[in-house]
């Protein structure tokens, strides 16, 4: 008599994950967006990718300080007579101004055109994915992390712990998370710091609900009673037994909010309160577009390239997210 091989749970979601090819297409997308986040400095600068200067030779002088080096100015830089170099695909800065270049629509040299300063926006985008990618995994991560502590104190002790946690719950839902983040951005510094720390802290209600039941549903069974009367303490039997068996939500849970974090940062970009300038954001770049389209000569690229690169990575995310479910919930498999 044959019987199946026993596989393990992780194992189990990994193939049904597989099985759902609008799921993978997701995970690719999300995958070069990480990579075009890695590459930035490798895919759009001013600064070669390989250069001899003076008799000297140097590999990627964008990412590298070399003290040499801090009296060329690469604006304006050409390479001498016998002197090799090779720049980025995109060789300009997302911070590098050309007035003469000013609201430019794509040409072979700018492929997506130019902003109001004479920025090329194909550089200001591959940087705004660093920007875009760090604000929703750094955001999510402070999110999920206050959510799986808060969650699971309540969850575990219940009772009147379990109470003021639900109660606290409750008022923090009943600010607008919008207007909330624009409060909390009102008395804290301007920078990418301030919007991952407040994006983060106003975004952990759900996580906090999902790690809460979960905790109560598994700190009644045989194995956690096993590990409490065996004198461990509460804080192993939570976050050693416990925390992993409920971790389960809480990644579909993240990946949904990454992609709401990075809308969230392109919301405020666009409104002004977000990452402040130069610094590049696709939000930013969008922003730029508002006084331009009521007129005839627009410059649709401002609002076609930004708007395509974060409805498809905010898509991207939802898609990798829907079939982390599908694939989690015994009900939802095919």
């Amino acid at each position: 008599m044959s019987t199946l091989p026993k596989q393990s749970y992780w194992r189990i979601i990994g193939r049904q994950f597989r099985r759902n090819r609008l799921a993978q297409l997701g995970l690719s997308i999300v995958a070069l967006l990480f990579l075009i986040a890695l590459a930035a400095p490798m895919l759009a600068s001013d600064k070669p990718l390989y250069m001899v200067h003076e008799g000297k030779a140097y590999w990627l002088p964008n990412l590298f300080d070399y003290k040499a080096l801090r009296s060329v100015d690469f604006r304006r830089w050409e390479p001498a007579e016998g002197e090799p170099a090779v720049r980025t695909p995109v060789p300009y800065s997302p911070t590098q101004s050309n007035l003469r270049k000013r609201l430019k629509p794509p040409t072979r040299d700018n492929l997506l055109g130019t902003d109001d300063r004479g920025r090329d926006v194909l550089s200001r985008l591959i940087w705004g994915t660093r920007i875009a990618m760090s604000i929703g995994f750094v955001s999510v991560g402070i999110s999920v992390t206050i959510g799986m502590l808060i969650g699971a104190t309540a969850g575990y002790f219940g009772g009147k712990v379990d109470l003021f946690v639900l109660r606290c719950i409750e008022v923090m839902m009943c600010f607008p998370t919008f207007i909330l983040i624009l409060s909390l951005r009102a008395f804290l510094p301007p920078n990418i710091y301030t919007i991952m720390i407040v994006i983060g802290i106003t975004g952990w209600t759900g996580v906090a609900r999902l790690v809460r039941g979960e905790f109560l549903r598994l700190r009644e069974t045989d194995f956690a009673t096993a590990a409490r009367a065996t004198g461990l303490s509460h804080a192993r039997v939570m976050f050693r037994h416990l925390l992993p068996n409920a971790l389960a939500p809480v990644w579909v849970s993240a990946t949904f909010g990454i992609a709401g974090a990075i809308l969230i940062e392109s919301a405020l970009s666009f409104l002004g309160f977000g990452v402040p300038p130069p610094t590049a954001s696709w939000g930013e770049v969008l922003q730029q577009s508002k006084q331009y389209l009521i007129r005839d000569d627009s410059a649709w690229w401002l609002v076609t390239f930004p708007g395509l690169a974060i409805f498809l990575t905010v898509t991207a995310f939802n898609l990798v997210g829907e079939g982390l479910r599908d694939a989690m919930d015994p009900r939802l498999r095919q």
